[in-house]
């Protein structure tokens, strides 16, 4: 037997989750300190979608800070390459985010996948920035 559709993504996801954590990318120790009140917060998502609108509304709200949008496509041919790109792409930007959030809303196993890729996974625990994962729901 074979699985097929999202069981096969799931299994795939599963096994790249195990190798990444044996190199020890998932450790607690890689993980960063978020600051309390961010000053500059590099956002990287689709300037197009709800979920930038949200982030800036919550953020408004509770968290005035200055907010550079970093836009990428949130999912199909490409999208994970250019969303490592951006993550790595504000490491080096003066003045530098306090903070980083990888967003995007909803959607299928297969609409999220760009998220799941191992190359952005590398760029996230290879970023200085502490990042947040606000993917999916």
């Amino acid at each position: 037997m074979e699985l097929a559709g999202e069981g096969a993504l799931m299994a795939l996801l599963d096994k790249r989750r195990r190798a990444l954590a044996a190199e020890g990318l998932f450790d607690e120790g890689r993980k960063r300190r978020l600051p309390f009140l961010p000053r500059i917060i590099g956002v990287i998502t689709s300037p197009t979608g709800a979920v930038i609108r949200d982030i800036l509304h919550r953020l408004e709200d509770r968290c005035p800070a200055h907010v550079i949008v970093w836009p990428v496509p949130v999912q199909g041919e490409g999208a994970s390459a250019k969303i490592a790109t951006a993550i790595r792409g504000f490491a080096p930007i003066e003045p530098r985010p306090d903070l980083l959030i990888v967003a995007r809303g909803g959607g299928s196993i297969e609409d999220l996948w760009a998220f799941n890729e191992e190359e952005v996974v590398r760029a996230a625990a290879e970023s200085p920035i502490p990042l947040i994962s606000a993917v999916g729901h």
